[in-house]
């Protein structure tokens, strides 16, 4: 009696165990237990090795981890899904630099002009659709530069800035949502063109320590780079506007010398949130001289796991990773190779093992997979906005995109951050797979950073596919370890730097669970009768997708 109420128990705790994850089917289940965080170790060792000198497009180095790629993907199987039954997708690159000696931004105000210092006082952003501009106007200042409608925000209500120079503060007001707070913090060129704007100058709250003149002048000398159409003409880029300057603080205050409303009254109405538009009765002189620099042939992986459906298989699941980094530059401790381990080594190693738990699998699942190595992605997205914009398969059969960029595997992963989960049905399979792998979910750490736009998955989302960032959390299981001020002290002191290599106190099981979440996210949302959609009402399906727009 008591042996056959033991073998009862046994049963019953089995059949709960299945039952508990029923969602889940058994041969995903017993696949995604044969992760192997060595092999994530060893890819990255390969890829972040100095040999490659840190895998810039265009060069050797990043040929190298191409063909390292490549060559995995045949290994597993996987059928070449570029162009001319290749792996590759060529991405035409073209970079371009103002010519500072051919620029000038002068301040005219009551007859007086006042030349700025070029470096000091102010930069200019690359015009790529503008060789050279020559444009005078009169200022308005428009808070933010934002307009929110669904968040009842406008900076630009009531003021006529068509034909004039606009400027505006960095940033948005912090009481937006995360993730609209980092997309409006980017479209404030867009913005202003829908106005009637010529021109921007941009700068900073006080308080706002990023973006000033002197840590970002080295990097706008290095230029801009742009992928480019068949005719030439570079893409993500607003003609209307001719030029696009940053301000340093005093230069900025300089702006407000006649406005009739002090700079700080305006400060303190930003600091509240508050839209503000006025004029400040200054006019400017923005001349700018932009050369075309080098054109890079930029380069693409694209890698298939056919579906099982028959129909389907026709439609795809997108997992990316991108495969550049900042190839060789200034010393840093003795050290100028940006081997970029972390960044990104560690998700094109991390997605490999997770396409080879989608090959060990007794069937493919429903739908196809896709497997992107992405370049350009440290010049601006580039690799992954040129996929997603031209893909290899038909766009509108894109149903879902999961990018891995950085996860931070420095400590246990007890926790993630799955950006994007909250605007699309893929927050069910996101919540089945930690569930299964006892892992919670937590919100943005650090929303400031404005994560959301910062990575490929963004990509898709502008062409209206429901996408997903994971990164680890915050929890650590130590208490004396604090997962945030590890992850902000990284970024501080590691990030894109030489000391980003495999001399790092990586945890790969950490990194073999980034790999199980991977899969069985992918798997559940390849295996549903019904592809993601966007949730009702939700900005980002609203704006770019085909979102339920009755709420």
């Amino acid at each position: 009696m008591r042996f056959s109420l033991s073998l009862l128990c046994s049963l019953f705790a089995a059949y709960a165990a299945t039952a508990q994850f029923s969602d889940i089917p058994v041969d995903a289940q017993r696949v995604v237990q044969t992760v192997r965080p060595d092999a994530i170790r060893n890819h990255m060792r390969i890829l972040a090795n100095d040999s490659l000198k840190g895998r810039k497009p265009g060069t050797p180095g990043f040929a190298m981890a191409a063909e390292y790629v490549m060559a995995q993907f045949k290994a597993l199987g996987l059928k070449p899904a570029g162009e001319n039954k290749t792996y590759k997708q060529n991405v035409p690159l073209r970079r371009w630099a103002v010519r500072e000696d051919k620029s000038a931004l002068t301040l005219i105000s009551n007859g007086k002009e006042q030349p700025l210092t070029y470096g000091q006082q102010f930069i200019y952003s690359p015009a790529p659709d503008h060789a050279t501009s020559d444009i005078s106007a009169p200022v308005v200042f428009v808070g933010f530069g934002v307009t929110a409608p669904e968040l009842g925000y406008d900076d630009y209500t009531g003021i006529d800035v068509k034909g004039k120079i606009v400027a505006f503060l960095n940033g948005a007001p912090s009481t937006f949502p995360s993730n609209q707070r980092a997309y409006y913090s980017s479209a404030k060129a867009e913005n202003a063109v829908a106005h009637g704007a010529v021109g921007t100058l941009a700068f900073n709250l006080p308080t706002d320590l990023r973006n000033r003149i002197e840590t970002a002048a080295p990097r706008a000398r290095q230029g801009v780079y742009r992928w480019v159409d068949k005719q030439g003409h570079p893409q993500r880029t607003y003609p209307g506007i001719q030029a696009a300057a940053s301000l340093s603080d005093s230069t900025a205050r300089l702006l407000f010398a006649n406005a009739g409303i002090p700079i700080r009254e305006m400060f303190a109405k930003a600091q509240k949130n508050m839209p503000q538009a006025f004029p400040l009765n200054v006019s400017v002189r923005m001349k700018a001289q932009t050369d075309v620099v080098e054109d890079v042939a930029g380069l693409n992986l694209v890698a298939m796991l056919p579906g099982s459906d028959p129909v389907l298989k026709n439609e795809y699941v997108v997992f990316v990773a991108h495969l550049d980094h900042l190839g060789i530059g200034r010393v840093v401790k003795g050290d100028s190779i940006n081997n970029g381990a972390h960044d990104n080594a560690s998700g094109v190693a991390i997605n490999l093992e997770t396409a080879r738990l989608f090959a060990s699998l007794p069937k493919a699942p429903r739908r196809s997979i896709l497997f992107v190595g992405v370049t350009g992605e440290e010049m601006g997205l580039l690799g992954s906005d040129y996929f997603a914009s031209n893909p290899t398969v038909p766009k509108a059969n894109i149903v879902a995109n999961s990018t891995l960029d950085m996860p931070f595997f420095f400590h246990p992963l007890l926790d993630i951050v799955p950006y994007g989960a909250e605007h699309s049905s893929l927050n069910t399979p996101v919540r089945q797979a930690a569930a299964f792998l006892n892992v919670g979910i937590s919100p943005d750490p650090i929303p400031e950073q404005t994560v959301f736009m910062r990575s490929d998955h963004f990509s898709f989302v502008r062409q209206g596919i429901p996408a997903l960032f994971i990164k680890s959390g915050s929890q650590t299981g130590n208490p004396d370890l604090n997962g945030t001020k590890l992850n902000l002290d990284w970024r501080a002191t590691i990030y894109h730097t030489p000391q980003d290599d495999m001399n790092q106190p990586f945890d790969f099981n950490a990194a073999g669970k980034h790999a199980q979440l991977q899969f069985l996210v992918g798997y559940l949302t390849a295996q549903a009768d019904q592809r993601p959609v966007w949730n009702k009402g939700d900005f980002f399906g609203t704006k770019f997708g085909e979102a339920d727009k009755s709420k």
